[in-house]
């Protein structure tokens, strides 16, 4: 089992899972052709895709979803709440596409992997977040949401591999050049993890199992890779340069759960 970023951040996200031959994309923030450019760089094409899973509405996880679904005849998992929400929105939804209804937190399988909803708190309509598991191997993804939950490190516990939120550092966010009510927005419980309440979660699982930990979904104004692996390496006392922190124009590359 393995995972690659096509980037991450407030301008586009998109994480790709592999188990045997089954490839499956987690968010399309990007458009279909830069899509296509980025997964040329991990050595995949669109057609290579068994589906797209969505987290949430907000465009920087959803803007090439539809086009890249209808080009390639991909099925979108994604909630009732968010479909919804994308529907009022006006987003180009294609009546062809195959819409498959995430209920709740009931898992499911596609090929060789298995994908495991839960909820996260965040501003939107129904936003879940995603384990994926070969069966042997648990990837726990955890990004757009504001605040940690007992049910979320529960969930988060025992992971192989995390990619974790990491948005922005506080102090930096509050001298920063944001509105007020942006700030609020973000660092409120609806919004988004800061460095130290990421660096909490990790301290508060089980990461015995851990192989991987990404700090994702950095600000590009709020925050630096180095703050985020900082923060990262205390909780788990580990040396930094074991922490790897996805790049908006990057991501990062092919990461193997053995």
């Amino acid at each position: 089992m393995r995972f690659a970023s096509l980037g991450s951040g407030s301008e586009g996200n998109g994480l790709v899972v592999e188990a045997g031959g089954t490839r499956l994309l987690i968010d399309c923030g990007f458009s279909p052709r830069e899509t296509s450019r980025r997964l040329s760089r991990i050595g995949l094409e669109p057609a290579d895709l068994a589906g797209i899973l969505v987290t949430h509405e907000h465009s920087d996880h959803t803007a090439g979803v539809w086009g890249l679904a209808r080009r390639c005849g991909l099925p979108v998992w994604i909630t009732h709440g968010t479909l919804a929400a994308l529907r009022e929105s006006g987003a180009d939804i294609d009546a062809s596409t195959e819409v498959r209804f995430i209920h709740g937190e009931s898992g499911f399988a596609l090929g060789e992997l298995e994908v495991f909803p839960f909820t996260v708190p965040h501003d939107a309509r129904e936003p879940v977040q995603y384990v994926v598991s070969n069966g042997a191997r648990r990837l726990g993804v955890l990004t757009d949401t504001g605040c940690s939950t007992p049910h979320i490190e529960e969930v988060l516990s025992g992971c192989e591999a995390l990619v974790l939120e990491a948005n922005h550092d506080l102090d930096m966010l509050m001298a920063g050049e944001y509105p007020p009510t942006l700030k609020a927005r973000v660092a409120g419980r609806l919004g988004h993890l800061d460095n130290g309440t990421a660096a909490g979660i990790l301290a508060a699982i089980d990461t015995s199992r851990l192989q991987h930990v990404v700090a994702a979904h950095l600000s590009q104004k709020n925050n630096t890779p180095e703050l985020a692996r900082a923060a990262f390496s205390a909780a788990l006392s580990c040396e930094e340069r074991f922490i790897t922190a996805a790049s908006q124009d990057e991501g990062f590359g092919w990461m193997e759960i053995r």
